[in-house]
């Protein structure tokens, strides 16, 4: 963990693999007051109706865009499995992406606490600016069975996924912080309002 600086807020980076209960665990820091920013949702704004990414997607990789934004769909498979395509995908929108952030960071920089929801934070290297790391994670049961409830998920696809992504096991090693979901909810809102409680108290 990076030593805090004062008179700025504290970072919390949230990450986990597939299926852990990542953003129902960011939701949860919501309800506790600590603003978000949400890298997915900046992504889907960008690549959403009249996203500013839009167009530049489009000339990359025609057909998989409408007046709708881009089918993430058809993009998927334009890109999964694809080393090329997808850093020149990530080219266009990390960029992007790290403008919001920066914007976010700007509109609160009073809170105590900001929470950056960053699924890939260890996989490309995104912890520079991150005080405390926490990893939401749940037993390989449980990831399996929400994982595969999803719409068009099946364990071909679902291995591809992972296989892009940092082990479980290696990801708890390396947290500050675990939030572990393969229990109640009640009992995983507990643990999040303990930890933002803890970070408080630690700016004291």
């Amino acid at each position: 963990m990076t030593q805090h600086i004062n008179k700025r807020p504290l970072i919390i980076g949230l990450t986990g693999s597939i299926g852990m209960g990542k953003s129902t665990v960011a939701k949860m820091f919501v309800e506790a007051g600590v603003p978000l920013f949400d890298a997915d949702a900046a992504v889907h704004e960008l690549q959403g109706p009249n996203g500013s990414l839009v167009g530049e997607i489009e000339q990359l990789f025609p057909g998989t865009t409408s007046e709708t934004g881009v089918d993430r769909q058809k993009l998927g498979a334009a890109v999964l499995g694809n080393a090329d395509a997808l850093h020149r995908l990530e080219g266009l929108i990390h960029p992007a992406v790290g403008q919001m952030r920066r914007a976010f960071f700007e509109a609160h920089r009073e809170e105590p606490l900001l929470l950056f929801d960053i699924p890939l934070l260890f996989e490309k290297n995104g912890s520079a600016d991150i005080d405390h790391i926490v990893v939401v994670s749940a037993s390989e049961e449980d990831q399996l069975e929400r994982v595969l409830s999803r719409a068009g998920m099946t364990l071909d696809k679902f291995d591809k996924i992972k296989s892009l992504q940092m082990p479980d096991k290696e990801k708890r090693e390396r947290a500050d912080s675990i939030i572990d979901t393969s229990c109640p909810i009640s009992e995983t809102r507990g643990q999040v309002q303990n930890l933002v409680q803890k970070l408080k108290a630690s700016l004291a």
